[in-house]
C-alpha cells in the first residue's frame, strides 16, 4: 500500500513516474480547454487528442501560443459528434482517458454510459486539498448521480473507497452525511446512512469504516462529536464524505473551494477509462491533479487500454 498523499502535488509527482496518458479532449474548441490540455501535456501527464471543430481549435491555439505540432486533431461537428468520436477513440484503443471540453456533462456521458460501462456504477469523486484539514478529503457524488437510492449509494461509496485505497489510504473512513446525526424516518438520508454503516460492518461495503448519519460538523470535527456525545471512529478523521444527493454534494464541494480555499481535483470512475470533468473556474493545480489521478487510475486500476497488453496505454 502506498503512503497516503496529503497534497495534490504529491499525486502529480507520483503520476509523473508513468508515461503520459493518451487522452481525448472532447469538444476542445475553447481557450480554457486548450490551455488545460497544454498544461497537462507540458507537465508530462497526458498526450492530448483534440476532438472538435478543427478550424476553431487551430485558430484558438494560435491565439494562445499553443503549438499543435505533433498533436492529433479529430474533426467533429457539434458536441454530440465530438462525444461519440471520443468514445470511439477509447473503443479503438487509441486513447485511455477522456477529458470534458466545451461540452455539457450529460452530452458527454450519454455515449459513455452506452458503450463504456463496466460492472461498476459510474460515479464522480472530488479530491480536495484544504489548508484547514491534515489530509486529502474525498467528496462523492457531486456530478453524475442525481438522487441515488441505497444500493446506488453503496456502489458510490465503494467506488470512492477503492479510489482512496488506490491512492494510498489503506482503510478509508467514510461519513454518510445528513442534516442530523440521528436516525429520523422523516429524513430518508438518515435511514440510508444508517444502513450503509451496517452494510460496511457486514462487509457489503469492503475495506472501509462507514459511519452515519453524521452532520458535516460531526464528520469533520472530533470536538463537535464530543460535545454532541457521538462516539464515532470516523469523526474528525474522515477521508470520504458521501453526500445524500448531487445537489448537496455539488454545493459542499463548491463551498469548500470558495469559502475554505480548497483546491479540487475530480475524476469519474466506474467506466472503462478514467474521465476528467474540469470546470472553467478550476485553477491550474486542480486541472493537473485531475489528470494525475486519471493517470494513476489507468495504471493501477484495470482499464480497457490494457486488456490485451497492446493498447495505447502500454506505450
Amino acid at each position: 500500500m502506498n503512503t497516503p498523499p496529503t497534497t495534490l502535488q504529491q499525486l502529480i509527482e507520483r503520476a509523473r513516474s508513468y508515461p503520459p496518458l493518451p487522452m481525448a479532449v472532447v469538444d476542445a474548441g475553447e481557450t480554457y480547454v486548450l490551455e488545460g490540455a497544454r498544461e497537462a501535456a507540458e507537465a508530462g501527464l497526458i498526450e492530448p487528442v483534440l476532438v472538435g471543430d478543427r478550424e476553431r481549435i487551430e485558430t484558438l491555439a494560435a491565439q494562445i501560443g499553443y503549438t499543435l505540432d505533433g498533436v492529433r486533431i479529430v474533426a467533429a461537428n457539434g458536441e454530440e459528434e465530438a462525444a461519440e468520436k471520443g468514445v470511439q477513440l477509447v473503443l479503438g484503443g487509441e486513447v485511455c482517458g477522456l477529458m470534458k471540453g466545451w461540452i455539457h456533462t450529460d452530452v458527454l456521458m450519454h455515449p459513455v454510459l452506452q458503450h463504456l460501462r463496466t460492472g461498476r456504477r459510474v460515479s464522480h469523486v472530488f479530491v480536495a486539498e484544504l489548508p484547514t484539514y491534515p489530509k486529502l478529503l474525498y467528496v462523492t457524488d457531486a456530478a453524475i448521480n442525481i438522487f441515488p437510492d441505497l444500493p446506488q449509494k453503496a456502489s458510490i461509496v465503494q467506488n470512492a473507497v477503492d479510489l482512496a485505497r488506490l491512492l494510498g489510504v489503506e482503510q478509508p473512513k467514510v461519513a454518510a452525511l445528513s442534516s442530523v446525526e440521528v436516525v429520523k424516518p422523516e429524513i430518508p438520508s438518515t435511514i440510508d446512512a444508517a444502513c450503509l454503516s451496517k452494510m460496511a460492518q457486514r462487509r457489503q461495503i469492503r475495506h472501509a469504516i462507514v459511519d452515519g448519519p453524521l452532520a458535516f460538523d460531526n464528520a469533520i470535527s472530533k470536538e463537535a462529536a464530543r460535545i454532541k456525545q457521538i462516539d464515532s471512529e470516523v469523526s474528525g478523521e474522515v477521508d470520504i464524505l458521501l453526500a445524500p444527493d448531487l445537489d448537496a454534494g455539488n454545493i459542499l464541494a463548491k463551498d469548500l473551494a470558495y469559502l475554505a480555499k480548497a483546491t479540487l481535483a475530480g475524476i469519474v470512475v466506474g467506466a472503462r477509462v478514467p474521465i476528467v470533468l474540469p470546470s472553467r473556474s478550476d485553477p491550474p493545480q486542480g486541472r493537473l491533479a485531475s489528470c494525475a489521478i486519471a493517470v494513476l487510475v489507468h495504471r493501477l486500476w484495470p482499464s480497457v487500454c490494457r486488456q490485451d497488453g497492446n493498447g495505447a496505454g502500454e506505450r
